[in-house]
């Protein structure tokens, strides 16, 4: 399966450009995800010299992407036109509900069982429902 998966607040810590500290299991999902053959997209707003040192981080800890903010590693892609890659599934911290973290993801893409997909649905909606609304959903 091809997964694209975003840097900030995904893989660490929203800082950018700065980069911020690693979420936990981050790395130790990547790296078994990778050893179960899954091809690892890195999608991220990061370019230039914040992209590079992104690759690098996770260079750093074992984690080397089958491709970085692109399809196929032989892709020519022009990073000036933001648009969407093919992937099977992608992990991001601004999904629908927040991210619920990499314990849930690995749980979600390694269920033992329906109870276990049953009790993570449950966390990700108490996770959603406590995440603060910003902007015009504010909450009083």
């Amino acid at each position: 399966m091809k997964i694209a998966i975003d840097f900030d607040g995904t893989i660490v810590e929203h800082k950018y450009p700065a980069i911020g500290k690693e979420n936990l299991f981050a790395f130790e999902t990547m790296r078994e995800l990778q050893k179960q053959k899954h091809q690892l997209i890195l999608w991220t707003y990061r370019s230039g010299k914040e992209l590079d040192d992104a690759v690098e981080f996770c260079r750093d800890r074992d984690v080397e992407f089958y491709a970085v903010n692109k399809s196929f590693p032989e892709e020519v892609y022009d990073e000036s036109i933001s648009r969407k890659i093919d992937a099977d599934l992608f992990i991001d911290d601004r999904n629908i509900g927040g991210f619920p973290g990499w314990s849930a993801v690995w749980q979600m893409l390694n269920p033992d069982d329906a109870e276990k997909v049953k009790e993570l649905k449950r966390i990700q909606a108490e996770n959603a429902a406590r995440k603060k609304k910003k902007g015009l959903f504010r909450s009083r």
